[in-house]
């Protein structure tokens, strides 16, 4: 390790489906965000780790910023927000869209607030034109002093490298937080509840995926083998959701199991036999005790 090492905390923000969980993923080389071209993805804040000979950097992907309709989504917003101030640096995704919606506008508002740098990463810049590039450089520059602008593609990998040889500019000099080989902070349970979360988000009809929390019920691998025996429950809110969740003769909670099984062997690096129940909790989502218990508890935010 170098005598200049630096080490620092990054927050990824912005309004929801930006691609900040994608970023992440990207940045660190692994899966540990779920991702989905659904609003509301992230719920909660995930933290992990990039570790080179010259730095450490642990990002913090927040929910996104958006409209709270209920406690989930006020905890959300808050759990988004409290970060600002918190960390070294500020990642601020936004489409490549030279139009400043309303979301927008309050998140840079915010940022007004704080004295955090902040840099703005112009995302999805595989899919529109330089052009719109330049207008979306030029609009957001007016409407705020960032520190760095950087266009990328998080999905294509496009630009990264600009991020990670500006990002060390802005770290200060410490030790590092974490091992070399951590890549995260989040509990194994709670990843593979995450994991089978995002494939029902893939799979299921819009109106339902915001209304569903996953819970691990046990996870346990077997004394004679290295197979690991895990059962959960998809919590959702109505009887009419159920039914889809579970689907004609249980083929829809089959396909979501079959599309975890994959991603979570790979994270435990062993069999696994997957076992998904489904249950109803009406209104879970207004209830603080219920938001608690599914996970979604940071201590900073009581």
């Amino acid at each position: 390790m170098k005598e200049t090492f630096k080490s620092g905390f990054v927050s990824i923000i912005g309004r929801p489906n930006v691609g900040k969980s994608t970023l992440m993923n990207q940045l660190i080389g692994e899966k540990v965000a779920i991702m989905s071209n659904k609003p509301q993805t992230t719920r909660n804040r995930i933290q992990t780790v990039l570790t080179t000979d010259d730095f450490q950097a642990v990002f913090i992907d927040t929910p996104g910023i958006h409209t709270p309709k209920n406690k989930l989504g006020e905890f959300m917003v808050k759990s988004a927000i409290t970060t600002l101030n918190e960390v070294d640096v500020v990642f601020y995704l936004v489409e490549a869209d030279p139009f400043i919606g309303k979301l927008d506008e309050e998140i840079i508002e915010r940022l007004n607030h704080i004295d955090t740098p902040v840099f703005l990463c112009i995302n999805k810049i595989d899919s529109v034109s330089k052009e719109t590039v330049l207008e979306t450089i030029d609009t957001y520059r007016k409407a705020y002093d960032f520190k760095e602008i950087i266009p990328i593609s998080a999905y294509e990998g496009l630009n990264l490298e600009a991020i990670l040889k500006t990002m060390p500019q802005y770290l200060p000099e410490g030790p590092q937080f974490f091992p070399s080989d951590m890549l995260t902070d989040q509990p194994e349970r709670q990843i593979v509840a995450e994991i089978i979360r995002e494939k029902a988000l893939h799979l299921l009809d819009k109106e339902i995926p915001h209304g569903i929390a996953v819970e691990i019920e046990t996870m346990k691998k077997r004394e004679d083998s290295h197979v690991v025996d895990i059962e959960a429950t998809i919590v959702c809110e109505r009887d009419s959701h159920k039914r889809i969740i579970i689907g004609k003769q249980g083929q829809m909670i089959k396909s979501i199991g079959t599309k975890a099984r994959y991603d979570i062997e790979r994270l435990l690096g062993s069999k696994i036999y997957l076992t998904l129940w489904v249950k109803i909790k009406k209104n879970w989502r207004d209830s603080d005790f219920l938001i608690k218990n599914y996970g979604y508890n940071n201590k900073d935010l009581q």
